[in-house]
């Protein structure tokens, strides 16, 4: 009878190792990750955003119309 259980505790075991490996080779790959655009830095606030979505100002890039707008109202320093 004991023999008759380790047996049964192996094949669960094995059962459980290869549904273990089914399971995670099903999964979706990581996709790697996307090359990064050329990134610009708002020179009112400092956050980072893609240059293609950054506004052109006269002294510099921004991340909005209003920032450009704040920041050359600025007296310069």
């Amino acid at each position: 009878m004991k023999y008759l259980i380790w047996l049964l505790v192996i094949l669960l075991a094995i059962w459980a190792f290869k549904r273990s490996r089914r399971v995670n080779s099903d999964a979706p790959k990581a996709k790697p990750p996307a090359t990064p655009a050329n990134m610009a830095v708002c020179l009112h606030c400092g956050i980072h955003l893609p240059q293609d979505e950054a506004v052109t100002g006269e002294k510099g890039l921004y991340c909005s119309t209003e920032h450009r707008a704040a920041a050359q109202d600025r007296n310069p320093v």
